[in-house]
């Protein structure tokens, strides 16, 4: 058995986040559906040119809120995937970081490309990465 959380309690940080949210930001978020797998699937990763399943951590699957229409008939709701192993590695070789606020970060960014940030935008106010 794993020692490593759950599915769950990534779900349970990303529900927690989400809700953490300032007011304005919070209540699109909860538009957005929230997935939490193991991993990315081969066809997201052939969509984005990714060939190391570990380089994606998070994808947001939609169109930004800066760019929709009311003409816009979505094929599938805004979706915001969260992928477990390749953010429990990044937390291992990172070692310096909480795995929880690690978690919270992902999901944030994910919800920002939601909000219309690219990543150079958020890049800007977050040096997380650095």
């Amino acid at each position: 058995m794993s020692k490593d959380p759950s599915l769950d309690h990534f779900e349970t940080i990303a529900l927690r986040t989400i809700a953490a949210l300032p007011a304005p930001f919070a209540a699109r978020a909860t538009q957005v559906l929230l997935r939490i797998a193991d991993w990315p699937d081969d066809d997201m990763l052939d969509d984005l040119g990714i060939d190391d399943p570990l380089d994606l951590t998070g994808l947001y699957d939609g169109i930004p809120l800066t760019e929709k229409s009311v003409f816009d008939m979505p094929a599938q709701p805004d979706t915001v995937w969260i992928f477990r192993e390749p953010i429990l590695d990044e937390w291992r070789d990172r070692g310096d970081v909480d795995l929880d606020d690690l978690i919270a970060h992902v999901v944030v960014h994910e919800f920002a490309h939601h909000f219309g940030w690219s990543d150079d935008d958020i890049a800007e106010i977050d040096p997380w990465w650095e």
